[in-house]
């Protein structure tokens, strides 16, 4: 059975399904309209984010019966063509989640404690003890998806001595308070939040959730967060809501374009930005690959899905 890996991954990762007998095509980097013409034969595909699975591709693959994401967000796939063509599309919801929570984490103190404008004023030439930040212990946090990485962001900020409040419709009351964050719903986490981040898919229900109706809900002075996917929060909306004072800083991880054309915001010196690195460690991008590998052969071999993100129940013949 073969394998198709279109995008870079551990090598580790391609000696593990070698071992397990898959004849693996590794082609990282490559286009998607060269991917199409060599598909045909494949009966599953690693990806991670830098190729899209879209109808043509799926068309050009009539053997496939696997698509694994080395990630949780499996928007570059088109999970609902593929269901219909029987194609089980998984995720590797774990392998990165103490990467991305302590990303997220680590933004929250910078976004705190305004580390990045000491720093720039200083190599500066300008010597600013007045420079004020302000203090976690007290504040609000609110978590908007309270999956394994906003779990994770939980246990922390309540460690801090934060009061942690969070909104998820599928996570209920129970749940919410083995995980330690007080129950509410999205208007009251706006209503009330002294910080605000966000853990969610990118899918029609979370397309620009947070735009201009839902910032002017907001306390004065919050600080956001998104480590999760772009296009959760409305870049045009966010930039208006800093200028007018509502959103006192905000720090991105991810942006609705990729790289980010939305260069004014990116600029604006109340923003924190990095280049959607929050699963960026050696770690996480070695534990998201032996996934996407041990579901593969788990899929293939054992007839097991591990993981499945678009409701297909077993894999065709």
């Amino acid at each position: 059975m073969k394998v198709l890996v279109p995008d870079k991954i551990e090598q580790k990762v391609i000696e593990v399904l070698q071992d397990a007998g898959f004849d693996v095509d590794f082609k990282p980097g490559i286009t998607v309209e060269d991917a199409i013409k060599i598909v045909g034969d494949v009966d599953a595909m690693i990806v991670r984010s830098g190729i899209k699975v879209n109808k043509a591709m799926l068309d050009a693959a009539p053997k496939l019966k696997l698509v694994v994401r080395a990630g949780v967000g499996y928007d570059n796939i088109d999970t609902q063509y593929a269901a219909s063509l029987g194609v089980v599309v998984e995720n590797t919801p774990f392998g990165n989640t103490n990467a991305a929570a302590e990303h997220t984490l680590a933004l929250l103190f910078l976004l705190a404690k305004r580390i990045f404008q000491g720093q720039a004023e200083l190599k500066g030439g300008t010597w600013n003890r007045k420079l004020e930040g302000t203090e976690l212990k007290g504040k609000t946090l609110g978590v908007v998806g309270l999956g394994n990485v906003g779990k994770k962001v939980t246990k922390v900020a309540l460690a801090l001595e934060m009061h942690v409040i969070g909104y998820d419709p599928y996570v209920d009351e129970k749940a919410m308070k083995e995980i330690g964050a007080t129950r509410a719903t999205l208007e009251e986490i706006l209503k009330s939040a002294d910080y605000i981040t966000f853990h969610l898919p990118l899918n029609a229900e979370t397309k620009n959730m947070i735009s201009t109706t839902q910032f002017a809900l907001m306390k004065d002075g919050v600080r956001i967060l998104n480590v999760a996917r772009g296009g959760v929060i409305d870049e045009v909306a966010l930039e208006e809501a800093i200028k007018a004072g509502k959103v006192a800083g905000a720090a991105l991880d991810v942006y609705e374009q990729e790289p980010p054309t939305c260069r004014s915001l990116i600029e604006n010196a109340s923003v924190i930005c990095t280049p959607h690195q929050g699963a960026s460690t050696k770690e996480a991008q070695i534990n998201v690959g032996l996934d996407a590998a041990n579901q593969v052969i788990a899929a293939l071999k054992e007839h097991k899905i591990i993981s499945c993100v678009n409701g297909v129940k077993a894999l065709k013949n």
